[in-house]
């Protein structure tokens, strides 16, 4: 995987084209959580060693005040941001999941992506059901606590949008990897192994294709192929243990684990088996890969290995000088487990191995830590992903040199921080 001294170099640096709207720019302090580490200021000095502080000096709140749980006030910048320009309707648009402030391979629920076509369906469970029919034995319709009675399987699974890092095929764009790779999440599923929904119901032998339905507004509608859902597709209605989030799927969802985030169709409320799929439904054809000759890549549902360093990057930057340092991200796969991860701290002239911690399940984020001593000199970042087929992450120009730069999807290049001697970080390309 490349030598293994951590010398520095690199080639040329292409900075980013900056924010494609002046106010997303002129509001960077915001976006970085109201500045970067080295501007922080230090609190009430009464508060500090050896005195008594403050919240020593009185009773706080008691049991069952905060009856839901919410993060510290302190931790309040770290939220699901959107780019208001984006689309046209924020009803049909994106929030990001603010992966530069998270560790360890969990999602907190309050802070995973949303990706919405027709705005949040707000579904009364009782009213729920889920109709599966076409070519089956017998068409069924299930209520919600009809579903809970199915012996139940829990997985982590990543959740990854195909347009996830979509913005950066023309060169680097925006300012934080919230923006550039935030469009994922990785959770406990809670649910049902759709092959035995599909057991009960039973399929005819022409069934190949099932049409996937949400009740949301926009009559959201993917097909999925017969092999992929008897194998390991979840009908689920829990996350982390608690049920769906509203803006999650609320009170249930597809789970298609390793496939892009469009087939996990949420609000499921009908199942339709067929002989093919749904060429006419306008939804299921959108999501191709325009090549630079004009043809399409169709049927692109994997989503390839990928990783990114999470911190430091340019929302988090490095808070001391130089000395020890833990570089932190993520990596994922859609064909398998995360086999291993590289770290280059000079863009990619030499490549040391990171260590892997918690759990590595299969289709999930899995978390990195590299650690070095620092002596202040610029750095460039980069992660490369290795899974278990022996697929090791591309750079960005490799990719382009096949798929050239018309589409937004399925944009698994290797990502560059630039790490300035004062500790900021800026989204690069390296040549």
């Amino acid at each position: 995987m490349g030598n293994e001294t951590d010398g520095r170099g690199g080639g040329g640096i292409a900075s980013r084209r900056g924010f494609l709207k002046a106010g997303l720019a002129a509001g960077g302090a915001a976006l970085a959580g109201g500045g970067t580490a080295l501007a922080r200021e230090i609190g009430n000095p009464d508060n500090l060693p050896p005195n008594v502080p403050d919240w020593s000096r009185y009773l706080g709140d008691g049991v069952a005040v905060r009856a839901y749980g919410k993060p510290s006030q302190y931790e309040g910048h770290v939220i699901r941001r959107d780019v208001e320009w984006l689309t046209a309707s924020r009803e049909s648009s994106v929030s990001f999941t603010p992966i530069h402030e998270l560790d360890g391979p969990i999602t907190p629920n309050g802070l995973c992506f949303e990706r919405h076509h027709g705005g949040i369906a707000e579904i009364d469970p009782r009213d729920y059901r889920l109709i599966v029919h076409g070519l089956v034995e017998k068409p069924l319709v299930f209520t919600l606590e009809d579903l809970k009675r199915f012996p139940r399987v829990n997985h982590a699974y990543f959740c990854e949008c195909a347009a996830n890092s979509g913005m950066e095929w023309r060169g680097a764009q925006l300012n934080g990897c919230q923006f550039t790779h935030g469009m994922i999440h990785s959770v406990m599923y809670t649910g049902i192994p759709l092959r035995n929904i599909l057991a009960e119901a039973g399929v005819k032998p022409n069934g190949k294709w099932l049409l996937l339905e949400g009740a949301d507004a926009a009559g959201m509608t993917r097909s999925v192929p017969i092999e992929k859902a008897l194998d390991d597709v979840l009908i689920a209605y829990r996350m982390n243990g608690e049920m769906l989030r509203p803006e999650n799927g609320y009170p249930v969802r597809a789970v298609v684990p390793g496939w892009e985030a469009n087939m996990w169709v949420k609000w499921l409320r009908r199942i339709e088996i067929g002989d093919q799929p749904w060429y006419h439904r306008e939804e299921t054809s959108k999501y191709t890969d325009l090549l630079e000759d004009g043809s399409a890549r169709k049927f692109t549902f994997v989503m390839d290995a990928k990783s990114v360093i999470t911190s430091p990057s340019p929302q988090m930057p490095l808070n001391h000088p130089r000395g020890f340092t833990v570089i932190s991200g993520l990596a994922w796969s859609g064909r398998g487990k995360i086999a291993g991860v590289d770290v280059s701290i000079d863009g990619g002239r030499n490549w040391r191995r990171a260590r892997l911690d918690g759990p590595v399940w299969n289709k999930a984020l899995t978390r990195f830590y590299f650690e070095f001593d620092w002596d202040g000199s610029p750095l460039l970042l980069q992660s490369r992903a290795i899974d278990e087929t022996g697929y090791v992450q591309p750079t960005k120009d490799e990719l382009r040199k096949v798929r050239g730069v018309n589409s937004i999807y399925h944009n698994n290049g290797i990502q560059t921080w630039h790490v300035m001697s004062s500790g900021e970080v800026e989204n690069v390309e390296v040549s």
